[in-house]
């Protein structure tokens, strides 16, 4: 098994607001799909089951509810998680915690809540 994660879904209550956020903090593109109710809007990632980690912010009435418990989620920030962390709060985020380093091998890691109330977190080495 290559990766243990091969794909991640972050509820949303407001589709249209959730997409803007990642799209903004991320500055990246979202694909958005909709499957008989389900709309989803998927980050990028390796192409044609290259090896990528996927995953999208989804909603559907009955099967998504943000929270801030469970499952931490870590997004790829980059060559600096500096730069997406400090768009959290413009795009109506809050952070948690702040760039904190894990170690020399580990690199680091943020804590942010996205617009939806979810609890994410950011990782980079520098």
């Amino acid at each position: 098994m290559a990766n243990a994660i091969n794909w991640f879904e972050i509820p949303a209550n407001n589709f249209e607001r959730a997409v803007t956020f990642y799209s903004t903090v991320l500055d990246c593109e979202m694909q958005r799909m909709d499957l008989d109710g389900f709309r989803m809007a998927i980050f990028p990632h390796g192409e044609g089951g290259g090896g990528g980690v996927g995953g999208a912010v989804c909603s559907h009435d009955e099967f998504y509810t943000p929270s801030a418990e469970g499952t931490l989620v870590y997004l790829n920030g980059g060559d600096d998680l500096s730069v997406p962390l400090s768009r959290v709060a413009a795009a109506g985020g809050t952070v948690l915690m702040d760039k904190k380093k894990i170690s020399d091998e580990h690199g680091y890691m943020a804590v942010f809540k996205d617009s939806e109330g979810n609890r994410v977190a950011l990782h980079s080495m520098a």
